[in-house]
């Protein structure tokens, strides 16, 4: 692997994307027009596509490059997109990939209800290909999607952080759909058991890695290229890794003024300026980009049980992307 990101690495998967848009919009679809409604607000609301796009690439590393990956593709993203409407309440976030959230919009008992319907899609699609281990892994990963959220909700604004805990949640709640977004394609595939876990260890390093990245932009991203406020992670109390690192090398005095901070929700401009340094200062920032770029490099390793094949070396780049991405 090298340090240089592929250019204009996810025009490669255009094709790929345009037929990931067909099936999305093909298989949402309720005969009740106020759940399509809320669902295409949250589904088409310029998403990146990686969770689909893993399950078609995996498969097609595996050997299998059909068109019903596609329609495999559609259960990762159904479940990313219902834990979103979910979250969104559970978190009282304000933007959610450039617009209001559902529940802004439509109240929080449409938007759980509409999570609740694509949860249900989801589970239905992935039930259809007649693949026991599939359903299994989906189950499975919903559930842990869950466990998630409510780590997170135990944790929120105490002042009682650590990696492992920082480690648990982002595994549940971002890391193990990705990874299963890929081992699905593998099951779909049939492939050898040392090439489903090779996919899947790829999308695990690459599922943590994409989290940290997404936690430390909220501290350093352009918010009109984030699509959401800066510093919402702080103002909702999560734990994140920057917060983590920060508390534990911060003297007492410092420490105790971010765990304030986070404690009261909603810090002013001057507060974010003081956080922002104390995390650079502290190399938090360093510490966690560090630690992703580690995980993009496993992602990558994981791969060279294939063969070389333009499939794995795009699959690589986009690891690489994870990294450089700002938004």
């Amino acid at each position: 692997m090298t340090d240089k990101q592929a250019p204009g690495i996810l025009d490669s998967f255009s094709s790929d994307f345009k037929r990931i848009e067909e099936v999305l919009e093909q298989h949402f679809a309720s005969h009740i027009p106020f759940v399509n409604e809320i669902s295409r607000h949250i589904l088409f609301a310029n998403g990146k596509r990686i969770r689909p796009l893993l399950t078609v690439c995996s498969a097609r590393l595996c050997g299998v490059d059909a068109d019903y990956a596609y329609d495999l593709s559609a259960v990762p993203e159904y479940l990313h997109a219902a834990s979103l409407l979910h979250d969104d309440v559970v978190d009282a976030g304000e933007m959610r990939r450039g617009v209001p959230p559902a529940y802004k919009v439509w109240g929080n008992s449409a938007a759980v209800l509409v999570g609740d319907y694509l949860y249900a899609k989801a589970i239905g699609l992935a039930s259809q290909f007649g693949n026991v281990k599939i359903a299994e892994e989906i189950a499975n990963t919903v559930g842990l999607m869950a466990e998630g959220e409510i780590i997170q909700l135990l944790h929120a604004k105490r002042p009682s952080f650590d990696e492992k805990t920082y480690s648990d949640i982002i595994y549940r709640k971002t890391a193990a759909l990705i990874s299963t977004s890929c081992r699905i394609g593998a099951l779909l595939a049939q492939a050898p058991q040392e090439q489903e876990e090779a996919v899947s260890t790829y999308g695990l390093n690459l599922g943590n890695a994409f989290q940290l990245i997404d936690d430390v932009l909220d501290y350093t991203a352009d918010e009109s290229e984030l699509g959401k406020a800066i510093g919402t992670d702080l103002a909702e109390g999560k734990l994140t890794l920057p917060i983590v690192i920060a508390v534990k090398e911060a003297d007492e005095k410092d420490s105790k003024r971010l765990l304030s901070i986070m404690g009261a929700g909603h810090p002013s401009d001057e507060d974010m300026k003081w956080v922002k340094n104390l995390l650079t200062s502290t190399g938090a920032i360093e510490y966690s980009r560090n630690k992703a770029r580690d995980l993009v490099q496993a992602a990558c390793d994981s791969l060279d049980v294939f063969e070389p094949s333009e499939t794995r070396e795009l699959l690589k780049a986009l690891a690489l992307f994870v990294l450089e991405r700002r938004k």
